[in-house]
């Protein structure tokens, strides 16, 4: 294997609906542009979505992962595997170095490598077999819709967790919020949750038992345990931007990189898309932000190579 570095226009991290957005823009802008990811979108565990625009029976995220992918592939943009540990600022741009040591260069880079949940604690093989049997979901704006009526039990009894259960009253009256270790509301906060209508639990989570059908939550000052159609685990997540830090970005207190960023990063050729800045973590924000960050990656390449208007009025 050559360790001679690969030279890019631009090179996207991540392959999710943001960045392979951004690549197919780029290809379409004749950039030379490479998307390298580490096979961990979150777009890869979505069992059917209905949010996202165009598909009214709704979409696998595989599938929209491998349709997105093989547009851009279609219009030139190359595609590669890969764990990047280290991006640090260069002469050229920026060089990019992957977990296998191998190493590449772009003057102007797209961030969009995504979150990770903060998951309960479950074996990965049944987790994954409860999200795909639909008795554990994440994201309540994706898929609250899908539980109307619904038995619905929220895990995380913070401020967090109190406003997911409230959000989610909107669409079943049947909403429990319960303690992963202790409660932590106020007094006021579990009246104010009770006089929605809300159960508030106080006993800790001791064993979750997913089933096809429902999910059994136990809990310490319970014999027997909780059933509920669904469970939506508000634990928080963590943003995947260590390479923005790297590469001199200042971010936000919980790890986001700034919403600006898609415009501008502060930090020249250097640009974010999709979950991994601050704001709302949808399949169809993503995208946009993809085409913006790559029009503007686009943007400021020709301006750099004087491809804009340069006479003043």
């Amino acid at each position: 294997m050559s360790n001679k570095a690969k030279n890019y226009e631009v090179i996207v991290v991540g392959a999710g609906p943001a960045g392979l957005t951004a690549a197919l823009y780029l290809a379409r802008f004749r950039r030379k542009v490479l998307v390298i990811h580490d096979g961990n979108s979150r777009a890869l565990r979505i069992p059917t979505t209905h949010n996202a625009p165009g598909f009214p029976d709704g979409i696998r995220g595989t599938e929209l992962i491998e349709r997105m992918t093989r547009h851009a592939v279609e219009f030139g943009a190359k595609i590669l595997e890969a764990k990047i540990t280290d991006l640090e600022q260069s002469e050229g741009g920026f060089r990019l170095v992957g977990e296998d040591g191998r190493a590449w260069n772009s003057r102007s880079v797209i961030l969009a490598s995504g979150i990770l949940l903060n998951q309960v604690d479950l074996p990965p093989d049944l987790h994954e077999q409860a999200i795909e049997a639909g008795v554990l979901r994440y994201c309540p704006i994706c898929d609250g819709f899908e539980h109307s009526d619904a038995r619905i039990g929220v895990i995380g009894c913070d401020s967090n967790g109190a406003a997911e259960a409230l959000f989610l009253r909107q669409y079943s009256a049947n909403i429990t919020l319960m303690p992963l270790g202790y409660p932590e509301l106020s007094p006021e906060q579990s009246r104010e949750l009770r006089g929605a209508g809300i159960a508030v639990e106080t006993g800790a989570l001791t064993l979750l038992e997913p089933h096809v059908d429902h999910m059994a939550v136990h809990l310490e000052d319970r014999d027997e345990p909780l059933r509920f159609d669904v469970i939506y685990p508000a634990l928080g997540v963590r943003p995947r931007a260590e390479l923005a830090s790297r590469a001199g970005i200042t971010l936000e207190p919980d790890g986001c990189i700034p919403a600006g960023s898609v415009n501008d990063s502060g930090v020249a050729g250097f640009f974010a898309a999709g979950d991994v800045t601050e704001g709302l973590d949808q399949i169809s924000v993503a995208m946009g932000h993809g085409a913006v960050a790559a029009t503007n990656a686009h943007n400021w390449l020709r301006e750099q190579d004087s491809h804009t208007l340069q006479a003043e009025d």
